[in-house]
């Protein structure tokens, strides 16, 4: 199976040079620094699951990408505010049979995708990893959590999706095929609209929320307001799903942050639109009746720091 991973970042690279550690043929569109930068040093991992440096790792990139035909499978784990230009990107590595992964947050991106290259091409999936790419290019891993689950839109199971599951067993990651992708996907987006908002308003993590007068109720509602925008969908949250979730958002003395919160200490790019205006903008499409005043404060919160960034670096 011939698997294109759309950058070499952290979460793409992770996941490209475990598959390409078992022998998996595996090819990275970067852009052409990071293509250099490959050649020169290698992909280099830092991980508590094991350290591992690939030589000189099979890149292309935009301009290349057309010569080395179509792939099988196509994985995309790109930030939603580079959708357009990866699609542009990866189009000549889309065949009649290839397969779209996206590892995305939130639901938007299989809209776009399914607009741009065709429903029958676009998978479901979602991932969870703890990882960043250092100042020196290599991945560092910073926890043993690592995961992705991956399935048939409509549950099925193809002979693609059990290809793509044979693929990703017995890596250095936990591999799953669910025949739920969509429930699983609504109730990550759930979970993360709940903490990215929480953490990134009140510029704390969880356990200092908590600790704070009024914050374990702001938390509450949010995920609150969350659900119901699920449950509008046709895929509220199911009971132990919800009640994990709140067990973990709420957990006393917890260091737990959203990586938006990260980005905007390190005055990044965020996912304002994708994981939380695109969850408000359902919300009344789907249940013009409800309100969702503790989604709106955490929106007018991040698009005030878009603001901001944007105001200070013109």
């Amino acid at each position: 199976m011939r698997t294109l991973i759309v950058g070499a970042g952290a979460t793409g690279g992770y996941y490209g040079a475990r598959l390409a550690e078992s022998g998996a043929d595996v090819t990275f569109l970067v852009r052409p620094a990071r293509a250099e930068k490959l050649a020169a040093n290698g992909l280099v991992l830092r991980s508590p699951l094991g350290d591992l440096q690939l030589a000189a790792p099979p890149t292309v990139t935009a301009d290349t990408l057309a010569q080395a035909g179509a792939f099988d499978l196509v994985l995309l784990s790109c930030k939603a505010y580079d959708l357009d230009s990866a699609f542009a990107d990866l189009a000549p590595a889309v065949g009649p049979k290839t397969a779209i992964l996206p590892l995305l947050n939130g639901m938007s991106h299989l809209d776009a995708l399914d607009a741009t290259f065709g429903p029958e091409r676009v998978l479901g999936g979602s991932c969870a990893i703890a990882a960043t790419l250092a100042p020196d290019g290599a991945i560092r891993h910073m926890s043993e959590l690592c995961s992705i689950t991956y399935g048939e839109r409509d549950g099925s199971r193809s002979t693609r999706i059990e290809a793509i599951d044979d693929l990703m067993r017995g890596l250095k990651f936990q591999a799953r095929l669910s025949d739920v992708i969509l429930q699983e996907m609504w109730e990550k987006w759930v979970f993360l609209a709940t903490l990215a908002g929480a953490t990134t308003l009140m510029r704390a993590a969880v356990g200092d929320i908590v600790a704070a007068p009024g914050g374990a109720a702001f938390v509450a509602a949010l995920h609150t307001e969350c659900t119901a925008v699920a449950a509008a969908s046709g895929f509220a949250p199911r009971g132990v799903v919800a009640e994990r979730a709140r067990a973990q958002l709420t957990a006393a003395g917890s260091t737990f942050t959203a990586s938006m919160l990260r980005d905007i200490e390190n005055g990044g790019r965020i996912e304002a639109d994708h994981v939380i205006g695109d969850l408000i903008d359902r919300g009344r499409r789907l249940a013009p009746e409800a309100a969702f005043p503790m989604l709106e404060q955490v929106y007018a919160g991040l698009k005030a720091y878009e603001a901001r960034r944007a105001r200070e670096a013109a």
